[in-house]
């Protein structure tokens, strides 16, 4: 089975910037969709952005501008890179991953803080 873990997160000032990663143990072509969730105290899980296989992507309006979601697949690799950081981006940042047959994987989660 295949497990992701991310990394990445931390402290960062508004206005900041931050990559997180999503590393996974066996290969990522079979995933038909990736995607990062957050969800901060208090409040339900989101979803920030997701990329197909084909490398279609979409945003959360709220991240839009700001946010690029990214995957290498030789690396096996997802990446969210984050700017123009606000506190309101502060929460825990969860990797997601479906493969064609519907099986879903997540990771741990990594925190993300904004903060000056």
């Amino acid at each position: 089975q295949v497990q992701l873990v991310e990394s990445g997160g931390g402290l960062v000032q508004p206005g900041g910037s931050l990559r997180l990663s999503c590393a996974a143990s066996g290969s990522i072509v079979n995933f038909s969709v990736m995607r990062w969730y957050r969800q901060a105290p208090g409040k339900q899980r989101e979803l920030v952005a997701g990329i197909s296989n084909s490398g279609i992507t979409n945003y959360a309006d709220s991240v839009k501008g700001r946010f690029t979601i990214s995957r290498d697949n030789a690396k096996k690799t997802l990446y969210l890179q984050m700017n123009s950081l606000k506190s309101d981006d502060t929460a825990v940042y969860l990797c997601y991953a479906a493969d064609w047959a519907a099986r879903s994987y997540w990771g741990q989660g990594t925190q993300v803080t904004v903060s000056s």
